[in-house]
């Protein structure tokens, strides 16, 4: 019988992510004292209006809730870490319940070309939510870190593609590389981080290329530099914003605002203007102890103190559709 799958590090000089005796600590220390949530009337809400099928020169981001994306590029639907549950939790009764519900229901999706998944946490990866996507869309391509895609096929998923960092797969014209992030796995006591953590990068090549990158969950380290001269540059740049106190257990695993805005500067090598930075991981469920509201507030404060430019922030309304015009090679 096979043994346990080994497990999974992070390679930079930094403390490893906390354990689980430090979750009960978190949970006794600052779960009852964080302040409370305003009301969700902070997040603005919009109408999803994405196409059914865009075409190859597309770039086309609709945000459905935390790190849930619809993209639409290289003639392909992508979704990233598809998660519809009410609670990002392994039970249905406990765990961080979801603040608002997603911007569509799974059945108003377009046809799914492909799924790529980040890491196995529970806000990241909703198992129901792959069966029916699975069973609503056989054909599509699911492409996960390694360890991830035995979970998704047990549900029903049939095209799964298993990558480490730095490995592509191609679909079309459009070519996915699993990029190195600083983060933690697991769903429960037994297999923490017996699987990887991951970004994506999605490109498409060809007379009209396109680029996105995809961070998923990460904190900051010095890998985002390496991704952009490896890779860039980026159209587009999803990073997650929020779940990052309290920080003496949260800066191993997730990003400030202030850390997010450094970690675009390092994507883009100081060219910010020729990219656009969405802010994803808020809004939807909390996880940690800023509230609902501080995320985007600490970010918009960190944007005007390092006199970046205003277009290159897409604020993107819960729901709301943005379409990318083609930049020329000079402008990339």
């Amino acid at each position: 019988m096979a043994g346990p799958r080994p497990r999974y590090v992070n390679p930079w000089p930094t403390r490893p992510p906390a354990g689980h005796e430090n979750v009960i600590r978190w949970a006794l220390a600052h779960r009852f004292r964080r302040p409370p949530d305003p009301s969700t009337a902070v997040v603005q809400l919009a109408t999803p209006d994405f196409p059914e099928r865009p075409a190859p020169s597309d770039l086309i981001v609709t945000w459905l809730g935390h790190s849930t994306t619809l993209l639409q590029l290289g003639g392909l639907n992508i979704l990233t870490d598809p998660v519809w549950a009410d609670r990002a939790s392994p039970v249905r009764f406990a765990g961080p319940r979801r603040r608002l519900p997603a911007a569509i229901a799974i059945d108003q999706l377009p046809p799914v070309d492909a799924v790529v998944i980040s890491h196995n946490h529970y806000d990241h990866l909703d198992l129901t939510a792959v069966r029916q996507l699975a069973g609503r869309y056989p054909d599509a391509a699911w492409i996960t870190p390694a360890g991830v895609g035995s979970l998704v096929a047990r549900v029903g998923a049939r095209h799964v593609v298993e990558r480490s960092w730095w490995e592509d797969h191609t679909l079309g014209t459009v070519r996915f590389t699993c990029v190195p992030a600083q983060h933690s796995s697991g769903r429960g006591v037994r297999d923490r981080n017996r699987s990887l953590w991951c970004g994506w990068t999605i490109v498409v090549s060809g007379a009209v290329e396109r680029s996105v990158y995809f961070a998923g969950d990460t904190a900051y380290c010095p890998v985002f530099a390496e991704i952009a001269s490896r890779i860039g540059p980026f159209d587009v740049c999803l990073l997650p914003v929020g779940a990052y106190e309290p920080r003496w257990y949260m800066q191993y695993v997730h990003m400030t605002p202030e850390e997010a805005v450094r970690a675009f500067s390092d994507l883009t090598s100081g060219t910010v203007e020729s990219s656009s930075f969405v802010p994803i991981h808020w809004g939807t469920f909390r996880i940690a102890d800023d509230p609902l509201d501080e995320p985007p507030r600490r970010l918009r404060a960190e944007w005007s103190a390092k006199n970046l430019p205003a277009g290159s922030l897409a604020f993107l309304a819960h729901g709301e559709t943005r379409r990318w015009p083609i930049r020329s090679k000079g402008e990339r």
